[in-house]
């Protein structure tokens, strides 16, 4: 089905040294024959999510970056950010690929009927080494395509489509009937405003920007509250009296404001109580941690009585908790909606050697709203 015969295909590899840089470099590696179940996609579209910054720069001091080489032999250098040492220790000297998801053409595939069912189509790829050329992976990896959908299109249908699902299904799992979410315009939190739109969920926004505000209140978002203005703990107090959000996401991790969240749960929860007890309210609260947008310690100051929860939420343990047939409805859906509900959008396009220019990087690491790169590896 592939006239493609290359042997080998460029990987992008991040790597701490032990005299306190990260360095990002091209390495060729060959391309593994596909067992039974397995198949060979060449991966044509990549998106850099928060999920991936960690491995690939997160550690880095962007501005002290410097871009060597050219092609095949470019390389990104940049010193260590301070006070992050301890917490990449266990990565000198390894060099770990990066990419989370993707996708792209099958070129070749094993023996078996479902990997044979593949050969010649788009898939979406999940995995946690795609920032390459060509990936070797088994077929419950791969998402098939609706006819018609381009790589590009299908590139972004794991992390952020089955996340934002997620979030809806342990909202139902867990009794609760509305969700609060962090960093709210981001292309994931434009997802979840869509399913809860379409699913008839009440979801109550938190953004940092009056412009992040707005595009949401644009996208049809019906309670939208802003940590910069003076109001946000009342706005976010009258938004969970109204709606009963009392299981919250939260992108940032670092700093008070899921503590502040937790604090806004509480007054909701007490409203109508007229002698609360020594120990708050009985609504259970629940603050799932599931980003690290802001890499400093959390801060919890606990003045929401003491029916609480905090946990950390990441999609792989989810999906194993729920099961096979449910994951793979939850997938479906996906790939039904991919062109709606679940569209991405990506305002850069770079190829791999590309996604290592200093100036680049430094764009990327910013994680700004309304900017956010698709890496095309046969580019």
């Amino acid at each position: 089905m592939s006239n493609d015969t290359n042997t080998s295909g460029l990987q992008l590899r991040s790597l701490v040294t032990d005299d306190g840089h990260l360095q990002l470099f091209l390495k060729s590696a060959p391309i593994t024959e596909p067992g039974p179940d397995e198949v060979v996609v060449r991966i044509e579209a990549t998106p850099i999510n928060p999920s991936d910054q960690a491995t690939l720069i997160m550690p880095a001091d962007v501005s002290t970056g410097v871009t060597t080489g050219s092609g095949e032999d470019t390389r990104y250098t940049a010193k260590l950010r301070k006070g992050i040492e301890s917490r990449v220790q266990a990565r000198i000297g390894k060099p770990l690929a990066v990419g989370n998801e993707g996708a792209g053409t099958v070129i070749k595939a094993g023996s078996s009927d479902a990997a044979q069912a593949l050969l010649g189509k788009i898939v979406a790829v999940l995995d946690g080494a795609l920032y390459c050329q060509y990936r070797t992976v088994n077929v419950m990896q791969c998402m098939p395509m609706n006819q018609g959908t381009t790589a590009r299109d299908a590139a972004s249908c794991f992390v952020n489509p089955l996340t934002a699902l997620g979030f809806v299904e342990t909202m139902r799992m867990e009794g609760y009937k509305a969700i609060i979410h962090t960093a709210a315009a981001s292309n994931l939190g434009q997802m979840l405003n869509r399913i809860c739109l379409e699913d008839g969920i009440d979801l109550v926004n938190i953004v940092r920007k009056k412009e992040q505000a707005e595009l949401l209140k644009s996208l049809g978002a019906k309670y939208v509250c802003n940590t910069s203005e003076d109001t946000f703990m009342a706005d976010l107090t009258a938004a969970l009296e109204e709606t009963g959000a009392y299981i919250a996401f939260d992108a940032t991790g670092g700093g008070d404001l899921g503590s502040r969240i937790l604090s806004c749960m509480e007054k909701a929860a007490l409203k109508d109580v007229a002698r609360p007890g020594p120990y708050g309210s009985t609504t259970f609260k629940q603050l799932y941690i599931y980003g690290g947008l802001d890499i400093s310690p959390t801060y919890i100051s606990r003045n929401f009585g003491f029916s609480w929860g905090i946990n950390g939420w990441l999609l792989t343990p989810f999906t194993q908790k729920i099961g096979l047939e449910k994951t793979m409805v939850l997938r479906q859906r996906v790939a039904d909606e991919l062109h709606t509900t679940f569209k991405s959008h990506y305002s850069d396009e770079i190829s791999l050697s590309e996604a290592l220019d200093k100036d680049t990087v430094a764009a990327y690491s910013q994680q700004a709203t309304g900017r956010k790169f698709l890496i095309n590896p046969s580019k």
